[in-house]
């Protein structure tokens, strides 16, 4: 991999289990997430919701923008995703499973690059492809004075 770009986002402790993310683009607005019942109050999504926004947005930008890169219609399709959280076997929670069921419209659906992005598209999904593999993921406890308490 050559190609390598980073970005930043800020999570602030707000109350109880709700954050406030403020991410890199200034047009971006915050976003709350808090967590459901007995640890929130299920007033904002929680990290699994956005885990499966995450792929189904990544997927329908990635087969949209293959099927149609010049001329975007505004209403081209819609997209679901259920996920299913199950226990492993250390009966911890985990996302076990994400299905992602996209509808094209008539006009995308009728593309002569159709049957081409079908069988390319989720290999440019950015997000998908990383969850697929494996995401390596490094984790730094500090205290308010920088001083690393933890590290893996």
């Amino acid at each position: 991999m050559s190609e390598r770009r980073r970005f930043t986002i800020h999570l602030d402790h707000i109350q109880d289990y709700q954050y406030q993310v403020r991410f890199d683009w200034d047009a971006a607005p915050d976003l709350m997430m808090d967590e459901p019942p007995p640890l929130g109050t299920k007033e904002s999504p929680n990290a699994s919701r956005l885990l499966a926004a995450a792929l189904g947005n990544c997927l329908s930008a990635s087969l949209l923008h293959c099927i149609a890169r010049e001329n975007v219609p505004d209403q081209g399709m819609k997209t679901t995703v259920t996920c299913e959280i199950s226990r492993n076997e250390h009966k911890r929670l985990r996302v076990g499973q994400v299905d992602v069921h996209i509808t094209l419209s008539d006009e995308l659906g009728s593309s002569p690059r159709l049957q081409q992005c079908l069988e390319t598209f989720d290999d440019f999904c950015v997000v998908t492809a990383a969850v697929r593999e494996g995401i390596p993921v490094t984790v730094q406890i500090a205290n308010e004075a920088g001083e690393i308490l933890a590290k893996n």
